[in-house]
């Protein structure tokens, strides 16, 4: 059996490009029955792929993890590039591992998408700035969705609301999860990095971490206003971990920016762009606790790995982080302040809460894994063979 993966996205340094590389990466670990084709459009993604797999490289004028930004799209020339290659090469199963860089293509492979969430569909106006690409965005995903044989997602959660929102047959829609990378972990004697000193950071200051994108869906200004309730404590900081830089997604880090600089917040919030993962694995070693105030979350992985790593972590209840991680968090509702600053405050204050949470926590973290991810992907797989052969 062939089986391509449209890895365009395997670039990016979290999110998609996360899952896809544990994800795959354990796939081809556990299976020697398959051959899979990696279909790239950039040496930096051909460079990255994993040994045991095959590299396609698609020519086009620009990489579609960064064409097929919230406020632009790729060129026809490149999706038509994209569609052509992906068509070739008499492949069994055809894996889009998100709608973003998904591309139309007409062949007799079976088509599987992944479907990480609902944030596009119940936040349009917090994901894609104009009403153009709120229409683009909607004829993708019906497309998607229409050519699909099957349907992934990261959470039951998210399958519940996948089922309920578009009406899909509970057998086409699938969950295949996400787990921490090994690297997150509870180091023995953590220090906190030299550049993250440099940055202003102590080691003797308590910390709140955000790790994540700074889209309008995980509320930022939220989590902002809430600190600035907080920001008294002479020795509190929060942390915001994300590529701002580099982000293809709608963004507000602008706001956040102008925000921090105000009083009381000014001197407090520290933006630290991407961190690598032993730095970031560091900070998290270190840190008070970790805050996931999002609107809508498809999986949370963050609060996983910071889980893994023995940190408490307060999160969104509009998530699976409820289910993954159990009492190995703190849960608000994200449309409630109040209840966000009550969090935050609690688990500064109370010690007895946070080891408690650790010690949850590293139990429900430990009990996901990309081995497990990949089996049932190897299960949708299998599933599929079948079908595959009565089509050919």
């Amino acid at each position: 059996m062939r089986v391509g993966v449209e890895a365009s996205c395997w670039t990016q340094r979290r999110g998609y490009g996360r899952q896809l590389r544990g994800l795959l990466g354990a796939a081809l670990e556990l299976d020697r029955r398959r051959r899979y084709l990696f279909f790239v459009d950039s040496e930096e993604a051909a460079a990255q792929t994993p040994s045991g797999g095959e590299v396609v490289r698609i020519r086009a004028s620009r990489p579609a993890a960064r064409a097929a930004r919230s406020d632009g799209r790729r060129s026809l020339a490149d999706l038509w590039a994209a569609s052509r290659a992906l068509a070739c090469g008499d492949l069994d199963c055809l894996l889009f591992p998100t709608v973003y860089t998904y591309v139309p293509v007409l062949s007799r492979a079976s088509k599987i998408v992944m479907i990480h969430d609902l944030i596009p569909e119940k936040f349009p106006e917090r994901v894609f700035p104009t009403a153009a690409g709120r229409r683009y965005w909607q004829w993708k995903s019906f497309l998607a969705r229409r050519q699909a044989d099957r349907i992934l997602t990261v959470s039951e959660f998210s399958r519940r609301g996948i089922l309920e929102h578009f009406g899909e047959r509970p057998e086409r829609v699938q969950v295949v999860g996400e787990a921490a990378d090994p690297v997150f972990r509870v180091l023995q004697n953590p220090v906190l990095p030299e550049g993250l000193r440099r940055q202003g950071i102590r080691p003797q200051d308590r910390l709140l971490v955000f790790v994540g994108g700074f889209s309008p869906h995980k509320n930022l200004l939220g989590l902002l206003d809430a600190f600035a309730a907080l920001a008294g404590a002479g020795d509190l900081r929060l942390i915001l971990v994300g590529d701002y830089q580099l982000d293809a997604f709608y963004s507000c880090h602008e706001q956040v920016r102008r925000r921090i600089g105000e009083p009381p917040l000014a001197g407090r919030v520290i933006l630290t762009g991407y961190l690598s993962d032993p730095e970031l694995v560091a900070l998290l070693n270190v840190a008070t606790a970790l805050v996931l105030p999002s609107f809508l979350e498809g999986f949370g992985l963050p609060a996983v790995e910071a889980a893994a790593c023995g940190l408490p972590v307060v999160a969104t209840s509009a998530s699976p982080l409820a289910e993954l991680l159990g009492d190995g968090a703190l849960f608000i509702n994200p449309g409630d302040p109040p209840a966000l600053r009550a969090a935050l405050e609690r688990i500064l204050s109370d010690e007895a809460l946070r080891r408690r949470l650790r010690e949850q926590g590293l139990r429900a973290a430990a009990a996901l894994s990309w081995s497990r991810a990949a089996r049932q992907l190897l299960d949708v797989l299998d599933q599929l063979a079948p079908d595959h052969a009565q089509a050919a």
